[in-house]
């Protein structure tokens, strides 16, 4: 992927009017997938959105590209990005496109793209694409043109397909849910399935005007639906993010549990039923708490790099179904070929009508260990000469000895913006703190011309 001028880890990402994100680039970046994806035996593509008022503009520009191709196209509306994945291949399509930015601001947007088996399109072809979008636009003869329709069932075929992933019979009565559908793709959806479960679902921010997509609410900001669960007596509150494919959760008390807590939970929900079928993928900034409690619990742990595409190759490089990232993504590929936030809220609240134990008791289980991340800025050439720096490296290693095993110790470039980011976990917080500032202090005195840093917890 370093050798794409526009793909990155997650697909086509920017802000609305800036290249890639406008409406002309859409129109021939349409063109160029439906020339690379369209095959004689399949010819139709899926296109669902989030709710940025940017997602008309840019459907209507992905559909004309695509149809000049030869695609046929059906379009799914606001739809979380799951279900896009879902339904691209319930409906037999060579491809599915989401046009969403994901819990980013509503000024920003983005391209997703899914094969016909609903994953993240190989290295490959996301580099065939960008060297269609290189060549002249085409049209094919106006006879082969495509089509385009409405799928007006999607909600209610995405909808059964949720339920299905939980025990047939599952009801949910008596349990009281706050859903807050961050004004996202799941203002519809998302409240419907826990309410035909049986559930008693309240909501908020269920009202999209296109422009209030994440904005105080969802995933990135708990803070509002832990208020709302507390204020109500819920039993639980369900945060997704803009596009729908991360959760966060909070217990009846207002805590929030994160993505590493709900990979606690469902992990050991399955190896107590002998279903968890290998162990557990996270990222290198997943908890030291989760890591240590799986180790307690004869679970096996591994770690990809940040990001749910990298997560994905390492489940299925080792054939292992369950893993995720602290933000909220989780990966249960037994039931879903893409993270999906709502089947993932699911399986959590599935466990805790049948085990009769609170979600605030199901996450104390997990130890959580203090986490400092300071972000130093430094010239672009810094990051590439981060780990033949001995200053840094003999600064890494003392830190890692004062640890004595007990926590770890992470410096990583970042991916998308001039930053090393100075990450330290351990038992006590303010030892914890105090190396993660001498750490960052290392690489600012590796680079001295490179601006003060700002802390980041």
């Amino acid at each position: 992927m370093m050798n794409n001028r526009y793909f990155g880890t997650d697909g086509i990402r920017g802000r609305v009017g800036e290249l890639p994100i406008t409406a002309d680039f859409m129109l021939r970046l349409g063109n160029a997938a439906g020339r690379v994806l369209v095959t004689s035996k399949r010819k139709a593509v899926v296109i669902g959105k989030d709710t940025r008022i940017s997602g008309y503009m840019f459907e209507s520009s992905l559909e004309a590209g695509l149809a000049a191709a030869g695609a046929d196209i059906h379009l799914l509306g606001p739809m979380p990005t799951p279900a896009v994945a879902h339904l691209t291949r319930s409906l037999g399509a060579c491809a599915g496109i989401v046009i969403s930015a994901s819990h980013n601001p509503y000024y920003d947007n983005g391209i997703k793209f899914f094969s016909h088996l609903g994953l993240k399109l190989p290295d490959d072809v996301e580099q065939a694409i960008e060297s269609a979008l290189e060549e002249p636009f085409r049209q094919v003869d106006s006879s082969e043109l495509g089509r385009a329709d409405r799928v007006e069932d999607a909600p209610g075929r995405y909808v059964e397909f949720c339920k299905s992933t939980v025990p047939y019979g599952t009801y949910l009565k008596g349990m009281r849910l706050v859903v807050d559908c961050a004004n996202g793709a799941t203002y519809r959806v998302g409240p419907q399935v826990f309410s035909e479960l049986g559930a008693t679902v309240s909501t908020i921010c269920t009202r999209p005007d296109g422009l209030n997509i994440n904005v105080e609410c969802g995933s990135t900001y708990p803070e509002r639906l832990a208020r709302e669960v507390v204020e109500q007596g819920a039993d639980a509150g369900i945060a997704f993010d803009g596009d729908g494919d991360r959760v966060i959760m909070v217990d009846g008390r207002g805590n929030v549990v994160d993505g590493d807590q709900i990979l606690y939970i469902l992990a050991h929900a399955r190896h107590q039923l002998g279903q968890l079928e290998g162990g557990v993928v996270g990222t290198v900034m997943s908890n030291f708490g989760l890591e240590q409690s799986f180790r307690e619990s004869g679970i096996e742990f591994h770690r990809a790099p940040v990001g749910d595409r990298f997560v994905h190759n390492k489940l299925t490089e080792l054939g292992w179904k369950l893993g995720g990232e602290a933000s909220g993504h989780i990966l249960c590929l037994d039931r879903s070929v893409t993270g999906d936030g709502i089947v993932s809220a699911l399986q959590v609240i599935e466990h805790v009508f049948s085990s009769g134990r609170s979600l605030e008791e199901l996450a104390a289980g997990m130890p959580r260990y203090p986490q400092v991340m300071i972000n130093v800025p430094v010239a672009p050439e810094a990051r590439q000469a981060l780990d033949g720096h001995a200053g840094v490296q003999k600064v890494r290693e003392s830190v890692e000895k004062r640890l004595e095993g007990k926590g770890r110790v992470i410096l990583r470039p970042s991916g998308t913006e001039p930053l090393i980011r100075v990450t330290v976990e351990g038992p006590d917080e303010e030892q914890v703190q105090s190396l993660a500032e001498e750490l960052a202090e290392s690489v600012r005195t590796a680079w001295p011309r490179t601006p003060e840093a700002e802390p980041a917890h």
